[in-house]
């Protein structure tokens, strides 16, 4: 007997506004799906939602919490981000960075709906840039 594949499904594209989610960041590819949009699913645990500008204190604040995103990682095709770059961020570790005031600008267009099941609209719009 054969094994059936697990398929990672998406939940619908629709961004915090309400309208058609627009691409987050497609160098260097972001995403749970990797499409370079904030799209997320039943198998997305970490809530990958958000879709961010970051800056070097929150990539400072990331790496001193144990996810180092600015150092690359040939082996997965993670090139490192720095400043500037965008990048589809848990929502949970969004709303931890906004407790602890380093958290990044925000591309509302851009982040998942269901980022707002962990980080009011109103936060998100605090940080709203572009």
């Amino acid at each position: 007997m054969s094994e059936t594949p697990i398929i990672a499904q998406k939940s619908p594209s629709v961004n915090v506004l309400g309208t058609v989610l627009q691409p987050c960041s497609i160098d260097p590819v972001t995403g749970f799906f990797r499409n370079g949009c904030c799209d997320t699913g039943p198998m997305d645990h970490g809530s990958h939602t958000v879709c961010v500008v970051m800056t070097d204190e929150f990539l400072a604040y990331s790496k001193y919490l144990g996810n180092d995103l600015s150092t690359p990682m040939p082996q997965y095709r993670f090139p490192g981000l720095k400043a500037g770059d965008r990048w589809c961020l848990c929502a949970a570790r969004f709303m931890q960075a906004h407790d602890e005031g380093v958290a990044p600008h925000v591309q509302l267009a851009a982040t998942h709906q269901g980022a707002l099941a962990i980080v009011p609209l109103e936060i998100l719009k605090r940080y709203a840039t572009g």
